[in-house]
């Protein structure tokens, strides 16, 4: 009888909730628009430029908003309804397409940089509202499945509108890549604006003097629950950063791949990503959240480092394509374990400035890693900065054992929720 009243008593899959539901089909629709641009501006500029610098510039641009924004955007997203502002970053990504219909000549260039910027800065709102909003509507019992199932639909995105990007800017130009993205994104506003759900419907936002105890960013970090998460996060961006410069230069260089290569491996992963992340959405209800994270990125540093050392061992691509593949998985139990941490750690009236936080250190990690690739190839060279590389998410993996908070009472179902549902907590 115990282990049937424990078997009834399981959370079902987050998408058992109409919201979320809702909310997942809007992201997939909205990450699909994203990976079209992401693939077709850097072409562009490319093929407008000739240089490499100028699509170096490209990628670079869109860290800044996350990084200059963030203090602004924290207040945002804690004093506005998160639906609200997450349709009206839709309809300004729409809009801060129209330029690009414009672009014929290496003259409007900076209209293209221009675009990207203005998509950054919808983009660095939008991530802390989706993020600081699951909790509302799933309830913290589906959090790790609602974040697994969400990073589904990110690389469902990205499999199905990177290609999609190539495809169209080939046949339709710059104009026919506008038209699609701009669609998405309408249709991602109109299904964040019908979202409901008794969580939704019922979710008070915060009184005026709760506001004004919200912490800042910087206050955040003396949060142990919530400085762990950030700074194992911190540290995983640089190499990520690392990868973005060096991954091409490596299946180029040491592997001796063609572009083709380089594409079939950027994809693969993630088929292990949807895998992951369907298993743990819809089979993995209760998981330790602690240890899902620290198994992803213990897991992720030892892959990475046997991808580049294998390449003194054997060049053949089948061997990096299944391991690609296996790299999928543990990425996505970093991304679910650490955004699950978060959201557990973090009340409703600060979420927002924890997950613009999150945007920060990403952004600023990144950032390094990048340019210390640019930098350092050339002295140092690929190789041993892709160990370098490497070694940082065995370092990071080390900092989550130190830092990432333990389950406390209430994280195990023992008190109400913080978000004001009354209901029981559990990871």
């Amino acid at each position: 009888m115990t282990s049937v009243s424990r078997t009834s008593t399981r959370p079902p899959s987050a998408f058992a909730v109409p919201a979320f539901r809702r909310l997942w089909v809007a992201g997939l629709v909205s990450d699909g628009g994203d990976w079209l641009l992401f693939i077709a501006l850097p072409l562009v500029v490319l093929k407008l430029s000739g240089s490499a610098l100028g699509t170096s510039l490209a990628f670079l641009l869109e860290l800044v908003p996350a990084v200059v924004l963030a203090p602004f955007v924290a207040r945002l997203v804690d004093r506005v309804d998160r639906r609200t502002l997450m349709v009206g970053v839709n309809v300004g990504q729409g809009l801060s397409l129209l330029p690009l219909l414009f672009v014929h000549g290496p003259g409007e260039l900076p209209v293209i940089y221009g675009v990207i910027i203005a998509q950054a800065v919808f983009s660095s709102a939008f991530e802390p509202a989706k993020n600081a909003l699951l909790p509302t509507l799933v309830g913290r019992d589906r959090i790790v499945s609602a974040n697994a199932l969400v990073a589904v639909n990110q690389d469902l995105g990205r499999l199905i509108g990177g290609p999609l990007g190539g495809v169209l800017l080939v046949t339709g130009g710059l104009e026919l890549v506008v038209a699609v993205d701009l669609v998405s994104y309408i249709a991602s506003a109109v299904l964040v604006a019908t979202l409901v759900g008794d969580r939704a419907k019922g979710r008070e936002r915060p009184r005026a003097e709760e506001r004004a105890r919200s912490r800042g960013l910087l206050a955040l970090l003396r949060d142990r629950r919530l400085r762990g998460p950030l700074v194992v996060m911190a540290v995983s961006s640089i190499p990520q950063g690392l990868f973005v410069v060096l991954f091409v230069l490596f299946v180029r260089g040491p592997l001796g791949g063609t572009d083709a290569d380089v594409g079939l491996l950027r994809g693969v992963q993630a088929i292990g990503a949807i895998v992951a992340g369907a298993a743990l959405g819809f089979v993995a209800s209760r998981v330790d959240v602690r240890r899902l994270a620290v198994v992803g990125v213990g897991s992720f540093a030892a892959v990475t480092l046997v991808i580049w050392n294998l390449v003194f061992v054997t060049h053949a691509l089948g061997f990096y394509v299944a391991l690609f593949i296996l790299a999928g998985v543990p990425a996505v139990f970093i991304g679910a374990g650490l955004t699950s941490l978060l959201q557990q750690a973090s009340d409703d009236n600060e979420r927002g400035s924890v997950f613009t936080a999150l945007g920060l250190v990403v952004a600023v990690g990144q950032a390094v890693g990048m340019l210390g690739a640019g930098l350092l190839t050339g002295p140092v060279g690929v190789l041993p900065l892709l160990e370098v590389q490497g070694g940082l998410y065995a370092v990071a993996a080390v900092l989550a054992v130190v830092l990432l908070p333990r389950a406390t009472a209430s994280a195990r179902g023992g008190a109400t929720r913080r978000d004001g549902s009354g209901a029981p907590a559990s990871p």
